[in-house]
């Protein structure tokens, strides 16, 4: 109705639209099915290339970030400004999100964590959650040799939650490294009775590794700041050097200074502002709702993130602006994700 009426046009074009950027913000792209493991993450390809040709269609100007965060600050953005990201840089963005972007010509940055780059197994927790999510309804009368309560109970999410929660808490008990945490995957898998060579073959819930992140650089692909174990400590040596490994694994994959950052998880505190200032670090971008104005504070700049489940006119009422006039909730929910080392 709102549409209809013409509301969204007049906020499109009005002054009040140029003086606001709106910063996209993105996961992944499936694979197979992860947008109906977790439609919160996960966009199928199609989804994601209606996206674009909306923007394309309605002649928004998709600016790369680190330009659209200069001109904001310095009254001088164009008409419909519009910045993509995508964190952590997965490979399916390698493989589907960036040649969609490329086909419409956009630009786009890539917030990068870099443990998972330099290992290239899938994430922990993530397949984890995703095998026992492919058993979900059933129950396993299994999982003592891994240190879980038997049987597994996967009827529900919140039951998957509590033995996936189970297997997080027992790998940080134990101070596992990368290669015991994977280990322990592969006997999840074995004890589900899923092919766990077959995921890894297929590059499921991984990282993007440094030859892919390099090819994509000299192409343009704008790699910053994520934390190197995408976590963000409450102790400012351990949150620095989260920074300053990041950087340094960006820069020496890259050969580009990361000065970007983006909140993993879109958690933030108030320390972490004089934390990230400490390290020379121009911007930060949240996942709280919203556009972005010369008064936001330049550590927490909203972003829309874009989901599953949201309809074409929700996310043209983004696009225009009268998605950010109508929308009730802005905050991202603060809750801290287990780390992925």
């Amino acid at each position: 109705m709102i549409k209809a009426a013409g509301v969204f046009g007049l906020v499109r074009d009005s002054e009040w639209r140029q003086r606001r950027l709106l910063i996209l913000c993105y996961h992944g792209i499936s694979q197979q099915d992860e947008h109906l493991w977790r439609p919160a993450l996960y966009l199928e390809p199609k989804t994601l290339e209606q996206r674009l040709k909306m923007l394309k269609d309605g002649g928004y100007a998709v600016l790369p970030f680190g330009e659209a965060v200069h001109r904001l600050y310095e009254n001088d953005l164009p008409p419909r400004s519009v910045a993509i990201t995508f964190d952590d840089g997965t490979y399916d963005f390698y493989k589907h999100g960036y040649p969609l972007l490329k086909s419409y010509g956009f630009p786009v940055t890539v917030y990068q964590t870099t443990y998972y780059t330099d290992y290239s197994r899938p994430i922990f927790n993530l397949i984890c959650s995703y095998m026992l999510w492919k058993r979900r309804g059933s129950i396993v009368d299994a999982g003592k040799e891994l240190g879980l309560d038997s049987p597994l109970d996967l009827t529900t999410s919140h039951s998957r939650f509590l033995v996936e929660r189970q297997l997080v808490q027992n790998a940080l008990r134990d101070n596992l490294d990368g290669k015991k945490k994977d280990e322990i995957a592969a006997g999840l898998a074995k004890l589900l009775n899923i092919d766990y060579c077959e995921l890894v073959s297929r590059r499921m819930l991984q990282l993007m590794n440094p030859t892919e992140v390099a090819e994509l650089a000299t192409q343009g692909v704008d790699f910053e700041l994520h934390t190197h174990r995408h976590r963000t400590p409450q102790d400012e040596l351990l949150f620095r050097k989260e920074i300053s490994d990041n950087r340094k694994r960006i820069q020496e994959i890259t050969g580009s200074i990361a000065l970007h950052f983006c909140y993993p998880s879109g958690v933030y505190a108030v320390p972490f502002l004089d934390w990230l200032k400490a390290e020379r670090v121009i911007s930060a971008t949240t996942c709280d709702a919203g556009l972005a104005t010369a008064q936001t504070e330049k550590l927490l700049l909203p972003r829309v993130v874009d989901v599953s489940g949201r309809t074409p006119i929700e996310f043209e009422s983004w696009l225009t602006g009268a998605g950010s006039l109508l929308a009730f909730r802005r905050k991202a929910a603060q809750k801290y994700a287990p780390p992925t080392d």
